[in-house]
């Protein structure tokens, strides 16, 4: 049987089941008949049973706009989606990257560099692995508002996450939707503003590794509308030497209604002047002195050093009841001073962008129809820089002929902008009031164009040119309510991915202008899922998925490149997975769970006379395992969670492995109230074991380095004021 076949006879079969279960479902909850008395008899436990399932689905089926719709409870989609409440499960968690605060989310391993230059690399059903930095392959959206470039390419350092309300994660299926993203969509949502008119809250944070944090919060309501802001600052000199940071951020929105139109506004910043960058390390370095900095990093000054604003309006309009008119426009602008081991980059960026939706409810052919038009239009500018890294050089050479100077000769000048626009379609059919088949396409054209300002000699031709890259994007989902707090779904999608202009403008030989060879992936996904409420109080996400990608974009250094990553696409490769997860609330417990496996492996890779037919794909572990668990007394909690990870490959040749492990983390505190002001002082220990490991690797890096060690144990206190509610 062939794969295909195989696959579709396993969707057959998910549908028979919600055909047949469904009537199983009502045979177990009906009840015998009231007598015949003219009056209808409801019995007060039944309006208990009623009211207890309402809330139920409250708590643990969340309402969730990832999918671009009108609120839906993630009972109701065709999608493996997750959302959850991070300082709910997590209370006294650190608001200082994304690994703290996406921890416990199935099907999303976050590897922690330890790279204030690098950030965190978020990797979804494995796409983002291949990530040098930033965020590949995963769309990331605050408020709504997008992060991610029209190039695929999101900065983290963007993130701010002090006033994180929810975590909505849409994973894998979501190119019809959103477009370039083949692991799937992350929106951060803030936390809703205060009822208050002013309300304020202090946090002070301090711990290893001289890191200390400092936030100032603000929020308030007034008529119609609400209001929040709030403002940070980090420093710390970190695990490893030669990865200081220090970072002030901000964050700013306003929610208002006006004419039957909700409004929001939006304004985001960083200021960033020291983000240094370690490197990465050779298994000896690791084990030996897993603290210390590749010695080539820092004698280049390896580092970043970023300053960025961005602001945004959104406007939703009611349309026929469950309906809505949704038009977004956001702006901003973004400088980059970046020395490399192989040469000093300077970007200058700004971008734009826009989009709008309807969505409406139809009745057509006697059946319940919900239908959305939208589309999606970005546009990046950059003005990129080189020039010749003169850091470490001894003595002048025809490049550093001051060498009083870090810059050196300038090697590059040019003007670079990619432009996106991709129009959807979507509509969803619900039947017999249990049933809904889905089904969405969506066409995306992504523009790269270079204009070379440097000028041009023999030994310097025109870099300039473009290429334009575009895909279909279709979906087709079902879900099969089984009972009110149960559904199973099933979905087939496809997805793709461009390079960005970085991955098209590196060519391992040297040569100029955009990689010619250098292609898109496409991916085809096979998913089936079910997810739920068990016993009023379990909240419960199982999903196997099965993928299969063409042309996967893979990175790799080769020796003598000075670190500077290039890429190709692989033929093919298989993506075969399981992620479950369970959360709920007994007494004063809190407690979830997660599990992910991945199976992972090339099919049609060959480099020259090098085949990887049949190997781990590297830099995502098998299995990996996320647990916490939060005691509350009173006004007093104590949490214990735990993570471990299988080994994982470091190459494509499977040649070398980083290790697996596991680690705890404790942390307590307590509310102290003094009428409207509280203060809540919190403890942690990250690591209470000391265990040293690789949280992330290099994939493909020349002369050994693809180790990425992560910190040892590590003690934190933090103490929040807050006046009002």
């Amino acid at each position: 049987m062939t794969s295909h076949a195989a696959r579709l006879r396993g969707c057959t079969m998910l549908v028979a089941l919600g055909i047949l279960l469904p009537r199983a479902a009502r045979a177990q909850d009906t009840t015998a008949a009231a007598p015949d008395t003219g009056a209808r008899v409801i019995d007060s436990a039944s309006r208990q049973r009623q009211d207890s399932m309402a809330r139920s689905i409250q708590r643990l089926a969340p309402v969730v706009t990832v999918s671009r719709d009108v609120g839906r409870s993630v009972l109701d989609l065709p999608y493996a989606i997750t959302s959850v409440r991070p300082d709910s499960l997590r209370p006294g968690q650190q608001h200082l990257s994304a690994d703290q605060t996406l921890f416990g989310l199935p099907g999303v391993v976050v590897a922690p560099r330890t790279n204030p230059s690098q950030d965190v690399r978020i990797a979804v059903r494995g796409f983002g692995s291949r990530s040098s930095f930033g965020v590949r392959s995963v769309r990331i959206l605050r408020d709504g508002m997008p992060l991610t470039n029209a190039d695929g390419q999101t900065p983290l350092d963007y993130l701010d996450l002090e006033t994180v309300g929810r975590i909505e994660v849409i994973r894998g299926t979501a190119a019809s939707l959103y477009g370039n993203a083949s692991g799937g969509v992350i929106d951060i949502r803030s936390a809703d503003p205060p009822a208050d008119p002013f309300a304020a809250q202090l946090r002070m944070e301090g711990g290893s590794y001289e890191t200390s944090r400092f936030t100032g919060v603000l929020g308030g309501s007034f008529g119609s509308g609400s209001y929040e802001a709030n403002v940070g600052h980090t420093s710390t000199n970190s695990y490893r030497e030669y990865s200081a940071q220090r970072l002030t951020n901000g964050y700013a929105r306003t929610l208002f209604s006006s004419g039957g139109t909700d409004f929001e506004v939006q304004a985001m910043g960083i200021d960033e002047p020291t983000a240094q960058n370690p490197g990465a390390l050779t298994k000896a370095q690791a084990d030996s002195a897993p603290w210390m900095a590749d010695p080539s990093q820092v004698r280049k000054k390896a580092r970043k050093e970023v300053s960025m604003v961005q602001t945004g309006l959104s406007a939703r309009h009611a349309l026929m009841g469950t309906g809505e008119l949704f038009a977004q426009l956001y702006g901003g602008g973004r400088s980059l001073y970046n020395p490399l081991t192989f040469a000093i980059v300077r970007v200058n960026r700004g971008q734009w962008g826009g989009g709008a939706r309807a969505t409406a409810p139809l009745r057509l052919f006697g059946l319940d129809n919900r239908a959305s038009v939208g589309v999606d239009v970005q546009c990046v500018s950059d003005h990129r820089f080189n020039w010749a890294n003169c850091n470490g050089v001894a003595t002048p050479t025809a490049a550093c002929t001051n060498l009083s100077n870090e810059q050196g000769a300038r090697t590059l000048d040019q003007q670079e902008k990619v432009s996106s626009v991709g129009p959807y379609l979507r509509d969803e059919v619900t039947f017999a009031d249990r049933y809904t088949l889905s089904a969405g396409i969506r066409a995306d054209y992504v523009k790269f164009e270079v204009d070379d300002n440097f000028p041009v000699s023999e030994s310097n031709p025109d870099d300039s040119g473009q290429r334009t890259l575009h895909a279909w994007s279709p979906m087709v989902g079902f879900v099969a309510k089984l009972t009110p707090l149960h559904s199973i779904y099933a979905n087939v999608s496809r997805a793709f991915e461009t390079p960005t202009t970085t991955e098209l403008g590196n060519q391992a030989d040297g040569s100029a202008g955009f990689n010619p060879d250098l292609q898109p992936q496409i991916s085809t996904t096979y998913e089936l899922g079910l997810k739920g409420i068990a016993l009023t109080r379990v909240q419960y996400d199982l999903a196997g998925f099965d993928t299969e990608v063409h042309d996967e974009l893979i990175a790799f250094e080769v020796p003598g490149g000075e670190g500077r990553t290039y890429y190709r696409n692989a033929g093919r490769t298989r993506r075969q997975g399981i992620e479950a997860s369970l959360a709920t609330e007994i007494d004063a417990f809190t407690i979830a769970a997660s599990y992910t496996y991945s199976h992972f492996r090339f099919r049609d890779y060959v480099v020259g006379s090098s085949s990887f037919d049949g190997n781990t794909i590297p830099g995502i572990p098998v299995h990996q395992v996320q647990a916490s668990a939060t005691y509350h007394y009173h006004s007093v909690f104590g949490t214990v969670e735990g993570l471990g990870k299988s080994a994982q490959y470091v190459d494509d040749g499977n040649s070398a492995k980083a290790a697996g492990y596991a680690i705890m983390n404790l942390r307590a505190g307590g509310t102290a109230l003094f009428g409207r002001p509280w203060l809540a002082p919190s403890i942690g220990l990250q690591n209470v074991f000391d265990k040293h490991y690789s949280g992330s690797v290099a994939i493909n890096a020349a002369a050994g380095k693809y180790y990425e060690t992560s910190p040892g144990r590590a003690l934190y206190v933090q103490l929040t004021a807050a006046f009002g509610h």
